[in-house]
C-alpha cells in the first residue's frame, strides 16, 4: 500500500528542512526549517551532523503527531561524503566543500584525477570535486582515514543513520564528484586507482527501499518499526523527477537555491565546456543529463544582505531604461564566467531598484547557463527563484522561450524526493508557462546584457 504521508529530509547547503508530503496533490503540509552551519573548531570546517540530527529527530516526532508518517525519504546538497567507521561513527568529520585545504594540492590532484571526457566532471575549485575532498582527507589525516569503513554519499548518510543499511547512488556520485564515469554508469578509473571501490557500499536507486527504521529511531519519535526508508537523491536531481515522470523533452529544468543548476532533458547536441562549470548530471534513473551552474542563491543573498525589498513600477523602468546592469560574476571561480570580477555598469538608485537588476543579472546568468547546454523547449524554474516574477520574465525574455514558475515547482526538491516513495504517483497537470514574448525593452536589456559581457572579453 502506497504511503499517505512522506517525510522528506531535505538538506540544502545553507538550511536544513523537513517536510511532510501528501501523497494525494503532492503537496507540503508542514515545514520545520533550521540553518544548516558550518563549525570551524576541530580540524577543519565541517557540517554539524549530530545538530542536524537532533534536528531530524525532533521533527521527525513532531510531524508524526500531526499526521501519520508512513515513509521517509532523503534529499541533500551534493559536493558531500561522510567517512564512516567500522562501528557506523565518523572517521572523520564532514568536510565543508568550501573549505581550502583540497587547494592546496592541486598538482597531485590533477595528476590522478580522470579527464573530463570520462567523468563529464569539469575541475573545480576548493572541495567542489568530491574526489579532491578524498584525497585531502587520506593526505592530511590518515590514521583516521584508515578508519574508515565506507564512504556514503550525504544523503545515504541519512539514510543509514535511520536504518543501519549503508548504500551507494548514482545522483550523488555523478555530481562533479570526479568519482563516477556516466558512460559507462560505473565509477570512474580514480576510484579504482586510490584504492576506495572496497569502501563504497552497494550500489542502489534512488527509489530503493532500504529497510525500516531503527527501533531506537522508532522509540524516539514514535514512527512505526516497519516505516520504510529509500535510498535517497541528490538535491537537483530531486528537482528533475517530477518533471522527468509528467513532460515530454525537449525542456530544461533550473533547480534554484545557494547553488542554480540548470539541467536539459532531450536538449541539442553541444560540446560541453569544462571550463565555463558544465558537467554532465545522472539523474534518478542513472542517465547522463547536460547540466551548467553558477552559485545564484549565494550571490543573490551577498548582493541584497539577506533583505528582499518590495519595487515599484518606476524602479523596473529606471533599471531598464537607464541599463543599469550588473556584469559578472559576483562569486567567482564557478559559473559561466569564473574567472571575472562583477560591476555595475550604472549603480542602483534604490533598494527596489538593486532588486531589479539583481534579479535581471540572476535570469542572464541562467540564460548563459542554458545556452552552453544547447538547452531547448520550456524552461521550468523550480525553488525560491520560481516566485521572483521578475526572474521569470527576463529568463523568458533573454532565452526566446516559454518560462514556468508556479507554486509547484517552488516546492520541488521535496516533491521529487518523496516520489521515491510513490512510484506509481499521479503527477498534477504540468503548469502553464507564462503569456509568451516579452516587451521589446525587456528583449533589448537581455541583448544589451550579453554584449556588455562581451566587450569585457
Amino acid at each position: 500500500m502506497a504511503p499517505r504521508h512522506i517525510a522528506v529530509i531535505d538538506i540544502g547547503k545553507t538550511n536544513a528542512k523537513l517536510a511532510l508530503v501528501a501523497a494525494e496533490g503532492l503537496r507540503e503540509l508542514a515545514v520545520r526549517r533550521t540553518p544548516n552551519e558550518i563549525r570551524r573548531a576541530g580540524l577543519y570546517p565541517h557540517h554539524d551532523v549530530e545538530r542536524l540530527w537532533d534536528f531530524i529527530l525532533t521533527g521527525l516526532a513532531e510531524l508524526n503527531r500531526e499526521h501519520a508518517i508512513e515513509a521517509v525519504s532523503v534529499t541533500t546538497h551534493g559536493a558531500t561524503a561522510v567517512l564512516v567507521d567500522a562501528s557506523g561513527g565518523l572517521a572523520l568529520p564532514v568536510l565543508d566543500y568550501e573549505h581550502d585545504g583540497p587547494d592546496g594540492m592541486k598538482a597531485g590532484y590533477d595528476a590522478v584525477r580522470p579527464g573530463f571526457a570520462e567523468t563529464g566532471s569539469p575541475k573545480l575549485p576548493i572541495g567542489l570535486n568530491l574526489g579532491a575532498q578524498l584525497l585531502w582527507q587520506a593526505q592530511s589525516f590518515p590514521g583516521e582515514f584508515a578508519r574508515t569503513a565506507s564512504i556514503l554519499m550525504y544523503p545515504q548518510y541519512w539514510a543509514f543513520r535511520l536504518t543501519g543499511v549503508a548504500a551507494s547512488e548514482a545522483t550523488s556520485l555523478g555530481c562533479h564528484t570526479d568519482l563516477w564515469n556516466p558512460g559507462a554508469g560505473d565509477y570512474s578509473a580514480l576510484v579504482d586507482g586510490m584504492g576506495w571501490r572496497t569502501l563504497l557500499p552497494p550500489l542502489r536507486p534512488a527509489a530503493d527501499r532500504l529497510g525500516p527504521i531503527l527501533p531506537e529511531i522508532a522509540a524516539r519519535t514514535g514512527l512505526r518499526p516497519d516505516t520504510p526508508v529509500f535510498c535517497g537523491i541528490h538535491d537537483s536531481n530531486a528537482s528533475l523527477l517530477p518533471h522527468l515522470l509528467s513532460r515530454q523533452a525537449p525542456f530544461a529544468v533550473v533547480s534554484t537555491g545557494t547553488w542554480v543548476v540548470t539541467m536539459a532533458i532531450g536538449s541539442a547536441t553541444v560540446v560541453l565546456d569544462p571550463a565555463r562549470d558544465t558537467l554532465i548530471n545522472v539523474n534518478a534513473f542513472g542517465d547522463p543529463v547536460p547540466s551548467a551552474r553558477f552559485m545564484g542563491g549565494r550571490e543573490f543573498e551577498l548582493l541584497m544582505g539577506g533583505s528582499t525589498p518590495g519595487w515599484t513600477v518606476a524602479d523596473l523602468e529606471h533599471v531598464l531604461k537607464r541599463r543599469v546592469m550588473l556584469l559578472p560574476s559576483v562569486q567567482q571561480g564557478s559559473g559561466p564566467f569564473p574567472a571575472r570580477v562583477a560591476s555595475w555598469t550604472a549603480e542602483p538608485a534604490t533598494p527596489g531598484e538593486r532588486f531589479a537588476a539583481a534579479s535581471f543579472y540572476l535570469a542572464m546568468m541562467t540564460a548563459a547557463c542554458l545556452d552552453l547546454i544547447g538547452a531547448a523547449g520550456p524552461t521550468i524554474v523550480a525553488g525560491p527563484f520560481a516566485k521572483n516574477e521578475l526572474f521569470a520574465r527576463m529568463l523568458m525574455a533573454a532565452t526566446g522561450r516559454p518560462v514556468v514558475a508556479d507554486a509547484a515547482a517552488a516546492t520541488g526538491t521535496s516533491v521529487g524526493a518523496a516520489l521515491l516513495a510513490l512510484p506509481k504517483a499521479q503527477l498534477a497537470k504540468a503548469a502553464e508557462p507564462l503569456a509568451s514574448g516579452a516587451p521589446p525593452g525587456w528583449a533589448n536589456y537581455a541583448a544589451a546584457w550579453r554584449e556588455a559581457v562581451d566587450r569585457r572579453g
